[in-house]
């Protein structure tokens, strides 16, 4: 959530964690304060500032910490970002909404879109971007991935609760509650005839084999080079079992 933090020490904290990992470091940018008005305006120290409007910039900041240098007569020209490393991180550009592949695309960036949040904008959006990419340097492709919501189990209690956990999330924060989910509050929930199983396309859940071929069809129709599989769970058997059989599911599907 970049309009939360300064380009420089984001600079500085990847090419930290790049000397420690090589090649294993992505830098995600989005432009969401990704919080409440007040945990944003801490974090800001009291700055009033359009996140929005602010974005382009501190975007243009990074990527001259990072990469392509300050022209000689800016005063950040002086400035070096430590440590000093040859590797660059991986960066995407975060998105619910047009404007994240929008901004990606015209300026040569990764896309990343977040399909559980805008699950009706997905696709179209994606296929968009790919149409629409500027290469930033010669050579340069696009390169987008798509987060989608996700549970592959073949007990059926536990995709009820899985959907029901994500219903009592969602509802939780339109109310404004941050309180943490009980198990035995999404357990009631799912069995009660108050919930009702998701119909918006948001999640994909079902057994492995199914789940992994809409998550194919998916990727095909939003014509990505990657799926994100996002499982939140209170149970840490179920998430880690999901993964374990949709790896599995997705090998045989593809």
């Amino acid at each position: 959530m970049l309009p939360n933090h300064a380009p420089f020490k984001v600079a500085e904290l990847f090419r930290t964690l790049l000397a420690m990992h090589p090649g294993r470091i992505d830098l995600a940018l989005g432009r969401a304060p990704g919080t409440d008005p007040l945990t944003a305006h801490v974090l800001r120290r009291g700055l009033r500032v359009d996140p929005g409007a602010e974005f382009p910039h501190q975007v243009a900041e990074l990527l001259a910490f990072l990469e392509d240098g300050f022209p000689d007569d800016h005063p950040y020209a002086a400035l070096t970002v430590a440590p000093v490393v040859d590797e660059v991180p991986e960066l995407f550009v975060l998105g619910s909404s047009p404007y994240g592949p929008q901004f990606a695309a015209v300026n040569g960036l990764r896309a990343v879109f977040a399909h559980h949040m805008s699950p009706d904008l997905a696709v179209e959006v994606l296929r968009r971007y790919r149409r629409e990419f500027v290469p930033r340097r010669a050579g340069g492709t696009p390169y987008s991935a798509m987060s989608v919501l996700a549970f592959a189990s073949d007990d059926e209690d536990a995709q009820r609760e899985f959907e029901a956990a994500w219903t009592l999330t969602m509802r939780n924060l339109a109310r404004g509650v941050r309180e943490p989910l009980r198990p035995e509050e999404v357990t009631a929930f799912a069995r009660s005839p108050e919930f009702r199983p998701s119909t918006d396309g948001r999640m994909v859940v079902g057994e492995p084999k199914a789940v992994a071929v809409r998550l194919l069809e998916l990727k095909e129709e939003a014509q990505v080079d990657e799926v994100v599989v996002v499982t939140p769970s209170l149970d840490r058997a179920r998430r880690t079992a999901s993964a374990v059989a949709l790896a599995g599911a997705w090998r045989d599907a593809a």
